[in-house]
């Protein structure tokens, strides 16, 4: 019961799996890792590596709580240079799974095969293989149908799985690695430098997008590269940091990078970079979370004041722009125009009594006056006539489109009759303000356009009378083989919403087809966002994935904050949103409206 509690926290997905069985193999001093999955992991994940192997009775023991060969003492956890070190991993895959084992050393005439289902050792016995492990880890979550219930998709866990090796790859860039799922091969690596590993896992096209970090001080070392300010993205965006070889997260260094940045990327861009530290293992601690990317520093506040001046100096160093120097020695004379100045002598093989500057210029030859200052009309008395005729335009239109709005919602019914000039008002570009019987109501633009999008692209589909619109020059965009994966799932949603896909190779993807009505969004930002909607929260349910691709297309394509709306606009806008059935809340959950009371507003007087 306490390994299968402690199996919750340590093994959440089989991505969780493959991170902890391939820390193993590079701790074994592997240089060969194959990974083989079944079923995106739920039915088989195998880890082969040439690592030293274990001996029968370490490997028999190496499944007991807390077992582990890679500390000896509690002072060891101060000075940790394995990615293991709590014995915990093995012991829980060993509760929720069926494992077979073989394993030799290299000095050893025989290995051994250990098979253990649900903790319970079933078997053990000399074996015949190859120097190294070779796990197989069979059928997980056997033995607790809830935890196996609630794993998503085959597409969405293959994709944590890919983003876990690609984490582990980056990383150990000097050992060789293999991926298959269900007989496809879909990394083979070959062992190399940093920058070849990260074009190998990104593609290409990443090695002229980055700039190298070489930072090195007493306190720290930081290697690695940094994404060119103009690559910087919205979404996709590529961030790795790694501290002594292990994946870690550290908002604090994080902001460091990020203000390093100000002024040179716009505030909702991000721009990519993947750097390693290294720091003495005395003066960190990465015992904090079983999941081990939690780390903490002694030495924080100087580590991020070396972090962001490294970080502005490398991008100092790339924007420099080099000086044109002329080479003057012996150049003829430039002549430059001065009506009053002499000409020097011309070249020879030109008339010497010619000079070009004696020819006044077409508009100054005879009577002919450029500006006309009797002819000059009185623009201060201009700018009135047309101020006032702006007016009597204003006036012409506004009472033709004033509409009377039918009383269906609570807040709409409150609004107050009265002149069209003064019912909306726009603040900050964000909110929209009206007075009502209650007091006032404020309302957020972009949540209420996003809350009419959703219903009336979930209106269309249940229908079925979704328009497409074909794209005249189709837009590209790069996939990584996660998001491929995810892609290749919802696709048949996709179009019954209106997009259309295809797929050109080698992670390219062209965008043919947009659903009707959301002309001039960002198409490929688009697809990002719905691919990120189904990875966070996507379930197997049609319905619930058309949901989540309704609403990554409303978000896209609805109001953004800071554009500025005609009165027109706020108020179709605020009537669409007051006739739909549930106006106060976005599908996610975010409030729309507010309203301000007349009782909260005597208080504040």
């Amino acid at each position: 019961m306490a390994n299968q509690i402690a199996a919750g926290e340590v093994i959440q997905r089989p991505a969780s799996v493959v991170k902890e069985l391939v820390e193993n193999a590079v701790d074994a001093q592997a240089t060969s890792i194959q990974i083989i999955l079944k079923d995106a992991g739920r039915s088989l994940i195998q880890i082969i590596d040439n690592g030293v192997g274990m001996s029968d009775t370490d490997a028999r023991l190496a499944f007991e709580r807390h077992s582990t060969s890679k500390i000896r003492t509690a002072d060891d956890l101060f000075s940790l240079h394995t990615m293991g070190f709590r014995g915990e991993a093995l012991a829980s895959i060993a509760a929720i799974a069926q494992i077979e084992l073989r394993t030799r050393r290299a000095d050893a005439a025989l290995g051994t095969r250990l098979l253990i289902s649900a903790s319970q050792c079933e078997s053990q016995e000399p074996d015949a293989c190859p120097p190294g492990s070779n796990f197989m880890i069979k059928n997980l979550f056997f033995n607790v149908p809830a935890r196996r219930k609630f794993l998503k998709s085959n597409q969405v866990e293959m994709s944590n799985i890919i983003k876990e090796f690609e984490k582990l790859a980056l990383v150990n860039n000097n050992v060789e690695f293999t991926l298959m799922h269900n007989g496809s091969v879909i990394y083979k690596l070959a062992a190399g430098t940093f920058i070849q590993r990260i074009s190998a896992l990104m593609g290409r096209s990443i090695e002229e997008q980055l700039i190298p970090l070489n930072i090195d001080t007493s306190l720290v070392s930081v290697k690695g590269y940094l994404g060119r300010p103009e690559n910087a993205r919205k979404r996709n965006h590529l961030q790795f940091m790694f501290a002594n070889e292990r994946f870690m997260k550290h908002p604090y260094f994080h902001k460091a990078i990020i203000s390093s940045y100000d002024q040179l990327i716009p505030s909702d861009e991000q721009p990519n970079y993947f750097l390693r530290f290294t720091v003495d293992p005395q003066n960190i601690d990465v015992n904090i979370h079983p999941t081990k990317t939690e780390i903490k520093f002694e030495d924080e506040i100087p580590i991020w004041q070396i972090l962001a001046a490294g970080v502005k100096e490398a991008l100092g160093r790339f924007s420099k722009v080099p000086s044109i120097e002329f080479d003057v020695e012996g150049a003829p004379p430039i002549p430059a125009y001065s009506p009053d100045a002499p000409v020097s002598a011309p070249s020879s093989g030109v008339d010497p009594a010619y000079n070009p500057f004696d020819q006044k210029p077409p508009h100054q030859q005879g009577s002919y006056r450029p500006v006309d200052q009797q002819a000059m009309p009185d623009w201060e008395e201009l700018y009135r006539n047309f101020e006032k005729k702006k007016q009597e335009s204003l006036d012409e239109a506004l009472p033709a489109s004033e509409q009377e709005i039918e009383p269906t919602d609570e807040h709409e019914s409150e609004l107050l009759p009265g002149d069209y000039s003064l019912m909306y008002l726009q603040m900050k570009g964000r909110y929209i303000l009206s007075p009502i019987k209650s007091g006032l109501m404020v309302v957020d633009q972009h949540r209420a356009h996003v809350r009419i999008l959703f219903d009336r692209y979930m209106s269309r589909m249940a229908h079925g009378t979704f328009a497409s619109q074909t794209i005249l020059f189709p837009d590209m965009i790069h996939l990584s083989k996660s998001q491929a994966l995810l892609l290749a799932e919802i696709m048949p949603s996709m179009e019954q919403i209106g997009f259309a896909l295809t797929d050109m190779g080698h992670g390219d993807w062209g965008i043919n087809a947009v659903p009707a009505g959301i002309e001039g969004v960002d198409e490929k930002a688009m697809v990002l966002q719905i691919i990120d909607s189904v990875e966070n929260g996507g379930q197997p349910a049609r319905k619930k994935v058309l949901e989540h691709i309704s609403l990554a297309v409303a978000s896209s394509a609805a109001i953004p904050y800071g554009r500025t709306l005609m009165q027109e606009e706020m108020d179709v806008l605020v009537s669409d949103l007051l006739k739909l059935t549930q106006p106060n809340y976005t599908p996610d959950g975010k409030v729309i409206i507010s309203v301000i009371s007349l009782d909260q507003i005597a208080k504040m007087f």
